[in-house]
């Protein structure tokens, strides 16, 4: 499906590991004019789980920047895009304000591209968690909320993002949160499926508060076999896929909740492509992504759901273009109607741009 009109991508991510405090920064360093040692530096420095969660490790310790989106976008029209915290390094005082300001000196412009917001990172937990807020505010006036990542799985083979498993039920955090209630910010909720419960109880603690699920709530191995051997059977997947979809449905009662359909070729999903240096064709994505995405528009609606990128992320398994393609050709098929309200109305209006 062939979009004619200009798209938002709300939720893509900007690193120079070269340049900022970022997990490859020193590695790159090192043996960044070494490609092949580079990589076999990575991958022996950092846990497994890690590894398997990004498949690869070049699209990590490259620098990811407007110039290079633009490349992945070829053809598409992007009117704005939305940058997601990522990978940022510098957590000690007031340091994660400088990934604001760092995304807000990028030459979006000058590649035909227009920043439309910020969603930064802050820990609710923290003392100063009100201060970060306003500091954020402060660095650029396109900051537009937070993302806290909560994603921790019952598999200990598979990379946990936070420090503990069930963050968005802690009493601190649930405190802290009411500032970026009271400010009239948005909050990213980043978790694997066997959590999503957790963003339930968050958005109905906080129901004025604008949540979107990203990634639609990332089931681990519903395609095949991560960590220790989440996956591995086909009775496990379906158990997984159930699951999901019975979580995501509950979730979507919530109507402070929007979710993000971005992030299907993450090989924590269980894709397996990068392991044969491939790409996944257009006609893989839609048999793949279809169940999900037709999942996800029948539980929050079109008015709930927007598409985005997560690039570079997915670059491990796919190209944008085949996924734009191929995702727009899963929504037309669901509602021939709701392609502007997926691939640009949602985001607009939940990010206020």
């Amino acid at each position: 499906m062939q979009l004619s009109f200009p798209i938002i991508d709300p939720h893509i991510h900007q690193w120079d590991p070269y340049h900022t405090p970022h997990a490859a920064a020193l590695a790159v360093k090192l043996f960044g004019k070494h490609p092949r040692l580079l990589d076999h530096m990575v991958r022996l420095l950092n846990p497994k789980p890690i590894i398997e969660t990004i498949g690869l490790t070049e699209h990590i310790t490259a620098p990811y920047l407007p110039t290079h989106y633009k490349q992945d976008i070829a053809h598409y029209q992007v009117e704005q895009v939305v940058h997601i915290e990522a990978g940022w390094h510098e957590h000690k005082g007031t340091g994660v304000v400088n990934e604001t300001r760092f995304v807000a000196s990028l030459p979006f412009q000058a590649h035909d591209l227009a920043l439309g917001a910020i969603v930064a990172t802050a820990d609710p937990r923290r003392k100063d968690f009100k201060k970060l807020l306003q500091l954020h505010q402060e660095a650029s006036p396109k900051f537009r909320g937070i993302r806290k990542m909560a994603s921790v799985h019952p598999d200990k083979g598979v990379h946990a993002w936070a420090d503990e498993p069930h963050l968005y039920l802690n009493k601190k955090f649930l405190k802290g949160f009411e500032h970026l209630a009271k400010a009239g910010l948005s909050f990213d909720a980043w978790v694997y499926s066997t959590q999503i419960s957790d963003v339930i109880h968050l958005a109905k603690t906080f129901p004025e508060t604008p949540i979107v699920l990203d990634h639609v709530g990332t089931p681990v191995g519903l395609f095949g076999t991560v960590g220790k051997g989440t996956g591995k059977t086909a009775q496990e997947r379906q158990r997984i896929l159930e699951n999901w979809q019975t979580d995501l449905a509950n979730l979507a009662e919530c109507p402070n909740v929007m979710t993000k359909v971005s992030a299907l070729f993450m090989p924590v999903l269980g894709h397996h492509f990068h392991q044969q240096r491939q790409l996944a064709s257009k006609a893989q994505l839609i048999e793949l992504a279809t169940p999900l995405i037709q999942h996800a528009l029948k539980c929050f609606g079109t008015d709930r759901a927007m598409f985005a990128s997560n690039f570079p992320m997915d670059r491990v398994s796919a190209n944008l273009v085949d996924i734009i393609d191929a995702f727009s050709d899963i929504v037309h098929s669901h509602d021939e109607n709701a392609l502007k309200s997926v691939f640009y109305d949602n985001a607009k209006g939940f990010y206020r741009l």
